[in-house]
């Protein structure tokens, strides 16, 4: 332990005189622990708090927030709302991707858990369509707008923390800690609608009990400022600082000189978050509300699923350290490809089994794709550029995966059935196939170089 504390301070000693700092340095372990503790909880509580909207879209606030309409138009306007937070999100990813690359990850990465989390308890607090009419919907969007642009901010400073602390050999390791955030943020929000669901009335859930979720984020979030204000500033960044190489506008300089790795990067997680937004926030919809299984039984499926999407998260984002992270991204799109189309007629039986099959492949291969994407995307970046470049790139393909799969879903289920939003899946799938067949591998790049 001694010896590898001294290398790393030895490190921020080079980066802090000028001296090249090298990937492959030694960082202490008990650093890395604290890194990875804190890369890890701050996503997991930010998608805590995405989730557990999405969740709430899905049972309860077309009915809180858009009673006066239709039951297909109620569904798509709470998903519109849903939808806010990801158009939302590239100018987040803007906004901290600007200070994250002039200022510093860790003080970014702060005040965008603090964003995040004050938005989502307010969420608890707001009244309905019958208290305020048509203020509480328009208040709701406010938030919800507030939300993407909290977490646009806090993706890529999870992922560069991670990263940019690690050593080369050993990125993909660090990086799948903040990748495995969404999974335990969603288990968390799937598991405390379910609590909900099992122990009040159905009178008492759509009338309080639904807002207890988005309370809890006030303690949550306190937990996360904790551990975040105890990491230190990244050896990459420091180097940046050192050498006087920040950019005075990374949002202009990633566009006009890496529009093919941005692109190209958003189009590579369009399916990730396509896969991810149909298995949860529709198909918790469409269970429910189309089929009729029990609210209780979808959550439960949700929850056995999600876990399929934290093994391949863990397996693909480690192995991409020997296979490369191009290679493992490839190998989940490909499959989804073929996927889609199988996914709907699982379904479709109403057999919770069969159902907990369907949706846990969906997320298993989500996780697959999802987990190099944690280095992947930073790597395809300068150092002085990265977290802007990687943050854009992961909110953009959000917006064509994460926002317009649920509405997209909703619309073609009414008009053609489930079998066509299989295919749509597919169709999201190619699209990120032909992006990583145009990206590089990026496994052996020493971040400082790129």
């Amino acid at each position: 332990m001694g010896d590898a504390t001294s290398g790393h301070e030895a490190s921020v000693q080079g980066a802090s005189s000028g001296t090249p700092a090298h990937d492959d340095e030694p960082v202490g372990s008990r650093l890395m622990r604290r890194v990875a503790v804190a890369s890890f909880i701050g996503t997991a509580i930010e998608f805590y708090d995405f989730y557990i909207y999405g969740t709430a879209a899905a049972l309860v606030i077309d009915e809180a927030f858009f009673p006066h309409l239709s039951r297909v138009n109620g569904v798509l306007a709470a998903f519109s709302t849903y939808a806010v937070a990801f158009v939302a999100r590239p100018l987040g990813s803007v906004l901290f991707g600007h200070f994250g690359d002039r200022v510093g990850r860790k003080s970014v990465l702060v005040t965008s858990l603090l964003l995040m989390g004050l938005s989502t308890a307010a969420v608890g607090f707001l009244p309905t369509y019958g208290m305020w009419g048509a203020g509480a919907p328009a208040l709701l969007v406010l938030l919800r707008f507030l939300q993407g642009i909290g977490l646009g901010g806090e993706w890529g400073g999870a992922a560069l923390l991670a990263v940019e602390h690690a050593p080369s050999g050993r990125r993909g390791r660090y990086a799948a800690y903040p990748q495995l955030g969404p999974s335990v943020g969603f288990l968390g929000a799937t598991g405390v609608f379910l609590l909900l669901s099992t122990t009040v009335s159905d009178a008492a859930f759509q009338g309080w009990a639904w807002r207890v979720p988005f309370l809890l984020s006030l303690v949550l979030v306190a937990v996360g400022l904790f551990v975040r204000l105890r990491i230190s500033e990244t050896p990459a960044f420091r180097k940046v600082m050192a050498d006087r190489q920040t950019s005075r506008t990374p949002f202009v300089d990633v566009v006009r000189g890496h529009p093919r790795e941005l692109l190209l990067g958003s189009g590579a997680v369009i399916v990730a978050y396509g896969l991810f937004y149909t298995a949860t926030t529709y198909c918790l919809s469409y269970g429910t509300r189309t089929l009729g299984v029990g609210r209780t039984d979808m959550l439960l499926a949700s929850m056995a699923a999600v876990v399929f999407l934290a093994a391949g998260t863990w397996v693909a984002a480690t192995r991409s350290d020997r296979l490369g992270r191009r290679r493992m991204a490839l190998s989940g799109t490909i499959a989804a490809v073929v996927w889609g189309p199988l996914l709907f007629p699982l379904l479709d039986t109403g057999r919770l089994p069969l159902i907990v099959f369907g949706l846990g492949g969906t997320l298993l291969l989500m996780g697959v794709i999802y987990g190099p994407m944690g280095a992947f995307l930073p790597e395809l970046f300068p150092a002085e550029l990265r977290y802007s470049g990687a943050g854009l790139a992961y909110s953009l393909g959000g917006v064509a995966g994460g926002a317009v799969a649920p509405l997209v879903a909703t619309r073609l289920q009414a008009e053609f059935g489930s079998a066509s939003v299989g295919w749509y899946v597919s169709f999201m799938a190619v699209l990120s196939l032909i992006c990583l067949l145009l990206l590089p591998e990026t496994r052996e790049r020493e971040l400082m170089k790129v």
